[in-house]
């Protein structure tokens, strides 16, 4: 059963990579909207895109999607999601997913997957997700952070570098090094009430070494559990190079609600 809980789509309109991604169209729509329509196919209670820009807001308000406006100086998308958790008045115990607004193709089982994990792991403060790793291509990919786990299933480490090594195997032995590599989700869901105390929490070396965000909350000893599904990576966009790959992608997807 999926329990209750919000979705936020943080947007910025600036992007050294991408300047105006968010709006811009794929397949005859915008980015950010092609994100909306995913999230409105999960069972989230409600789903509000965080922004500080007025051109974002205005096109979302067009289609009817619900507007936080925050402030352009947050250093992340965890902090934009803590100021609509604020200025939302959302209890402690409210389960919140933040969704990439650069992921189209994210399957809305997954997000009713990922707060129903965190929901069921008392001792985690965080939740993701993790899909195997495809290629040696992408396990040696710093592009494609890599993930490792207790046997609960609560994350050890996050990296750019190719972990786990598996050091007793051949270098063309790539059965082996695959089956115990998985590449980490850019998704992630809280409880309301931890993402106060990650706004208190200061930046760590491994966080600025990585640049990882996530590394800052196990470094400061907190969980967070990982869970496993055995689809490949959705495609994002995250550069215009991404673009072609990602329409032709959204073209061949089915309409409506998709399965796990």
């Amino acid at each position: 059963m999926t329990p209750s809980y919000s979705i936020v789509i943080p947007a910025r309109y600036g992007s050294s990579r991408f300047p105006g991604k968010p709006l811009f169209k794929l397949a005859g729509r915008e980015l950010l909207l092609h994100v909306v329509d995913r999230a409105r196919e999960s069972g989230a209670e409600d789903i509000v895109v965080a922004t500080d820009d007025e051109r974002i807001a205005a096109r979302c308000k067009a289609e009817d999607v619900d507007v936080q406006m925050t402030a352009a100086s947050h250093p992340s998308g965890t902090d934009r999601i803590a100021e609509v958790a604020d200025a939302r008045g959302w209890e402690g115990s409210r389960l919140i997913v933040g969704l990439q607004g650069d992921e189209p193709m994210t399957e809305p089982a997954h997000l009713d997957q990922l707060a129903a994990n965190l929901a069921a792991h008392a001792e985690a403060q965080m939740a993701t997700l993790s899909v195997p790793v495809a290629s040696m291509e992408d396990y040696r990919n710093p592009n494609r952070v890599k993930v490792v786990t207790d046997s609960r299933g609560l994350a050890l480490y996050f990296s750019r570098s190719p972990i786990p090594f598996v050091r007793d195997r051949q270098d063309d032995d790539t059965t082996a090094i695959l089956a115990h590599a998985r590449i980490h989700l850019g998704i992630y869901a809280y409880r309301r009430r931890f993402l106060e105390v990650y706004r208190s929490l200061t930046a760590t070396e491994l966080e600025s070494l990585e640049q990882l965000e996530q590394l800052r909350v196990l470094c400061h000893g907190y969980r967070i559990h990982v869970g496993e599904i055995a689809a490949a990576a959705p495609a994002g966009v995250d550069h215009p190079d991404d673009v072609a790959s990602v329409e032709k992608a959204l073209r061949l997807r089915p309409a409506g609600k998709d399965q796990a």
